[in-house]
């Protein structure tokens, strides 16, 4: 009986080919495709060249804060939402978050991460990216590697003194800009050399000039001894000096 089986296992045998396995074929990588997003940013406007038109695109945009974020993303700017919240009846945030470093840029704010309205994020994008960092290359002969400020949310009123009406800083929608330092190890400060006749001051001037035609509402050393040290930056208003 063993001897059967064992004839009809080499019977078997003989009736099979043994083929070798087929021999790997390398895969290429496959393509990037990007995520889906759920707001499409068309115009990439941190990127636009400030015009006539820049404000009136910032406004539009900050409207709709998924647009807002959607702007502030497609440019690699870190921008963390923050829930609304009311401090008084005059001190709140809406629409607001955490403004963190822009990928996009060598400069870092100091001190990092201001709570700012998505508004003032996205106005302030555009101005370091299409004013100050480039104003400073030109005029300056070096990059910002720093952008100093003094504030951005602060439930007090306007200049600090009471009985005026809330200042702006009391919804996180204005940013105090105090000065750059350069990659060179300059400092330039609105309190030391804003009113000097350099290039310094130059820079000062220009970036000042390009605020007017981002932000509603710019102040500097101009418009009263309040603003002596900085440049006052705010999306809403109608104000520059």
């Amino acid at each position: 009986m063993r001897r059967a089986w064992i004839i009809v296992g080499l019977a078997l045998l003989a009736g099979c080919t043994l083929t070798a396995p087929e021999p790997l074929v390398p895969q290429g990588p496959r393509p990037y495709q990007p995520a889906p997003q759920q707001t499409a940013v068309a115009d990439g406007l941190i990127d636009q060249p400030i015009d006539a038109g820049t404000k009136g695109r910032i406004t539009r945009a900050a409207g709709d804060l998924a647009q807002c974020m959607a702007e502030l993303d497609a440019a690699r700017v870190n921008f963390v939402s923050t829930p609304d919240r009311d401090n008084t009846e005059t001190c709140f945030l809406r629409d607001a978050g955490v403004l963190g470093p822009d990928m996009g840029t060598i400069a870092r704010m100091t001190p990092a991460g201001p709570t700012t309205t998505c508004e003032l994020a996205l106005a302030v994008s555009i101005w370091r990216r299409q004013s100050v960092e480039p104003a400073a290359r030109e005029i300056l002969g070096s990059d910002v590697v720093q952008i100093d400020h003094f504030g951005t949310y602060a439930c007090r009123p306007v200049n600090n003194q009471a009985g005026n009406r809330p200042s702006a800083h009391s919804r996180a929608a204005a940013l105090d800009f105090g000065g750059v330092r350069l990659r060179d190890g300059r400092r330039i400060t609105v309190a030391g050399d804003w009113s000097a006749d350099d290039a310094e001051a130059r820079f000062l001037k220009r970036i000042r000039d390009d605020a007017c035609r981002i932000f509603g509402t710019v102040l500097s050393p101009d418009y009263n001894s309040f603003h002596r040290d900085h440049l006052h930056l705010e999306p809403g208003g109608r104000l520059c000096s």
